[in-house]
């Protein structure tokens, strides 16, 4: 099996990038599994994936460093039961130092077994040119440290997002990129309307490069950096409500709008208080028994956020109207998680106000994720 990881930070596009390389690969007639993680249980982009028909295994709990056991037996697993040719993973999007402690214990451990393309990491414009730029930005010294610890790592940098820049941003942040990194191959990348996308495929048709010196990476800082980004991972169950003076209680409404509303809604919250956040993701699904559009099956819409000043986007739209759903929402922010907890909190009651409909959250977890401890760290 080839295997294949996309890193970048929070908000990066790892799982867009992802899904097309998917679609490709099993375009040309070869078979795909993907492999995402988070350090806590329920991910949207999981979630996300299986909905476009991928074969999907999650590692939970911390990162595939820390969680490499899991690592192998998921792929194991998946290897048994599909018996792909290529794997996609993603690594969580505050995590580095991924090719000491995942690529080269595969690559010792499990060569025989692997083939392992070239570590890329996607650059997140939204953050890329402030940081490399030393421009002010909604996040502490400590967490940049990690953004540019990730960027140094790659064996190939790939500037993310290129239709919604500008060609002088654009080209701005290549130069940005090529001054500070001059010894890495630098692409460009759309992966959403599919520019450069030719490009990134040859690249993860070669194999890594072995014998690479080990990032040289302070451990304290890392840690301090990525616990600086505060997580939360909610369940929201929303009906419609019986008193609702203005529509037929029973009348279905948009799972899109619905969802495009809570991150709205979420933005607002953060907006208003400077707190920058790294993604919030939310996935609105539901099944066809619930919905006001027949033969659907279970339909699913995501919409994200990723940078303060940035609007909220749709990223998978159903088109499909519903009476009930379940939302899941995956929040990182630059803030105690006690704050992101209460702000979520106040954004689904401000969509229930909006939207006159019911929303109660069913399951709650928010934390700052603990120190990295690697299961195993070549050098």
């Amino acid at each position: 099996m080839r295997f294949l990881m996309i890193g970048g930070f929070l908000g990066a596009g790892k799982t867009t990038t992802l899904a097309r390389l998917a679609r490709h690969y099993i375009d040309a007639g070869q078979k795909v599994a993907l492999v995402t993680n988070d350090q806590a249980y329920g991910l949207v982009d999981t979630e996300a994936l299986r909905s476009q028909g991928f074969d999907v295994g999650e590692v939970p709990g911390a990162c595939f460093c820390c969680k490499f056991g899991d690592l192998v037996e998921t792929v194991a697993a998946l290897a048994e039961q599909h018996r792909p040719d290529i794997i996609l993973a993603e690594p969580v999007g505050s995590c580095t130092d991924l090719a000491a402690t995942v690529i080269r214990p595969l690559a010792d451990l499990y060569g025989h077994e692997y083939e392992i393309a070239p570590l890329v990491v996607l650059c997140k414009p939204e953050h890329g040119a402030k940081i490399l730029d030393a421009a002010q930005v909604g996040f502490s010294p400590k967490a940049a440290y990690v953004f540019l610890k990730q960027l140094e790592e790659a064996e190939v940098i790939v500037l993310n997002k290129i239709d919604k820049l500008q060609p002088p941003e654009r080209d701005r942040l290549l130069l940005l990129l090529e001054e500070r990194f001059p010894d890495k191959q630098i692409l460009s990348l759309s992966a959403q309307q599919g520019e450069g996308f030719n490009e990134l495929v040859e690249v993860l048709s070669q194999s890594s490069t072995p014998g690479l010196p080990a990032l040289e990476i302070d451990y304290d800082t890392y840690a301090e950096g990525e616990a600086e980004l505060g997580w939360l991972n909610a369940t929201v169950k929303v009906t419609s409500r019986k008193d609702r003076q203005d529509k037929n209680p029973d009348e279905p409404w948009s799972l899109d709008l619905l969802v495009e509303s809570l991150v709205e809604k979420i933005a607002e919250q953060f907006d208003r208080t400077g707190l920058e956040p790294g993604h919030v993701k939310v996935l609105g699904s539901s099944l066809a028994g619930e919905s006001g559009d027949q033969g659907h099956g279970l339909v699913t819409s995501v919409a994200n956020w990723v940078a303060l000043g940035e609007p909220a986007e749709l990223s998978i739209a159903c088109t499909t109207h519903v009476v009930t759903a379940d939302l899941l929402i995956n929040a990182r922010v630059a803030s105690d998680p006690e704050t992101i907890a209460h702000t979520i909190s106040h954004a689904v009651d401000s969509l229930a106000q909006l939207h006159g409909l019911d929303c109660h959250i069913t399951d709650l977890q928010h934390f700052s994720p603990a120190r990295p401890e690697p299961t195993h760290r070549y050098s």
